[in-house]
């Protein structure tokens, strides 16, 4: 099965990164005959703009690529099965049979570097071990790729600091960033870097794939691809959690029932009360584990007395677990915000008698009510608020503030006051 399995919907920026990665073999495999015959080999990597081996199709490798993409197009999935063909040994880059290609995937192989953030933001710490690891010579494989989920998540200053290696790499290293837009990063990084842009995949794709890789009820799968406006996350989510049908009903009704502004500072707790319990709930049995293993390897006992010498090491740990849980919470949060999305867009839609097949069929009649009892006008005005709230979580804002102010602005009641 080929790498490219998982990556749905995207036939363009798979042939993209097809045509790349053999062109990365070709001038890997003409630098190694080079060192072969005794010649000094030639350094194959270009700026943003393309330079050095090129493929049958004409597509240049690059050292430094931007995928980016909306939430749930499987951004990173993408990027993963890149570095995978780059490292493949198979008849075809990203066969997905090879060692090569088993381990990346597996996220075992050693010159595939990857980092994933489950804090807020990604620290200046955590760029500097990057552009360390970015040094080496690959161990062995023939390209040290660096993948980096989530570049958005860095500070401007901390972005600043990788310009130079992205700018100027080893020239067996490659560079995968990945972000929403690519105005997510600094104008100076963007230049350097090879952009692929990938879109929303098609819900019946996203489906497929739920049924496939997941074994979800085709009937399922289609329903929650549809609902999830097919964000491959979601999607999976709503096929996979036999409650999460229930807790999305509940949060898209919650918002035309109130009343006052008590209704909504009620539902806001409610509502974050709900996505605390549910990222605890995610990040317990982890969070129990590595505090085991920590223990263990210390040599502690698991309800002994911790020496003072190794207590800065649990309390770190302790630290890190309450930064994810923090973020799951976030994600949570955002996971609801966009779920609402949905059903004011059905609103707006109604309103505007457009002909586009609705995502929430299955609350066809609070629709149906809300597009009667409100304006177009009206209805854009609660897709900014929600808008705004995501962005305020995101800014790291007080959770409760945030959705206590979105709830008080989507009550019915609100309007003219």
């Amino acid at each position: 099965m080929s790498v490219w399995e998982d990556v749905v919907g995207q036939e363009s920026a798979v042939a993209a990164f097809t045509a790349a990665a053999q062109a990365a073999r070709q001038a890997a495999e003409q630098r190694e005959a080079q060192a072969a015959a005794g010649d000094a080999p030639e350094a194959v990597r270009g700026g943003g703009a393309g330079s050095g081996a090129t493929s049958p199709v004409g597509l240049a490798m690059t050292h430094a690529w931007l995928v980016t993409g909306p939430p749930g197009s499987g951004r990173s999935n993408a990027a993963r099965a890149f570095a995978a063909a780059l490292q493949c040994t198979g008849p075809v880059p990203g066969c997905g049979q090879c060692k090569p290609c088993r381990d990346v995937m597996a996220g075992s192989h050693p010159d595939v570097v990857r980092l994933t953030t489950e804090k807020l933001i990604i620290t200046m710490e955590e760029v500097k071990t990057l552009i360390g690891e970015a040094q080496r010579r690959p161990w062995t494989g023939r390209w040290r790729v660096i993948l980096v989920e989530d570049a958005d998540r860095m500070a401007e200053r901390t972005t600043n600091v990788l310009l130079k290696s992205i700018e100027e790499p080893p020239p067996q290293t490659v560079w995968l960033l990945c972000t929403p837009s690519a105005d997510d990063v600094l104008p100076t990084i963007r230049s350097r870097c090879r952009l692929v842009t990938l879109r929303i995949p098609p819900a019946d794709a996203v489906a497929e794939l739920l049924v496939r890789r997941d074994g979800a009820d085709p009937e399922l799968a289609a329903r929650a691809a549809r609902a999830s406006q097919s964000h491959i996350g979601l999607a999976r989510h709503l096929a996979t959690d036999a409650g999460a049908w229930d807790r999305r009903r509940r949060l898209l009704l919650a918002p035309v029932s109130l009343r006052s502004v008590g209704d909504a500072v009620l539902a806001a707790a409610s509502l974050v009360d709900a996505a605390e319990s549910e990222a605890k709930e995610a990040t317990a049995e982890r969070d129990a584990r590595e505090k085991v293993e920590l223990t263990r390897a210390l040599g502690l006992e698991s309800d002994g007395k911790i020496p003072a010498a190794l207590r800065a090491q649990i309390r770190q740990l302790e630290e890190d677990q309450k930064r994810r849980a923090k973020r799951a919470r976030t994600d949570v949060l955002d996971r609801a915000m966009i779920d609402l999305l949905s059903f004011y867009r059905d609103v707006l839609t109604t309103q505007m008698g457009s002909d586009v097949e609705r995502v929430n069929l299955d609350l066809a009649d609070a629709v149906d009510q809300a597009a009667r009892t409100t304006s177009p006008e009206q209805s854009l005005a609660r897709i900014g608020a929600i808008e705004e709230c995501r962005s305020r979580l995101r800014s790291n804002a007080a959770p409760l503030l945030a959705v206590e102010a979105l709830m008080v602005q989507l009550r019915p009641q609100a309007e003219g006051r």
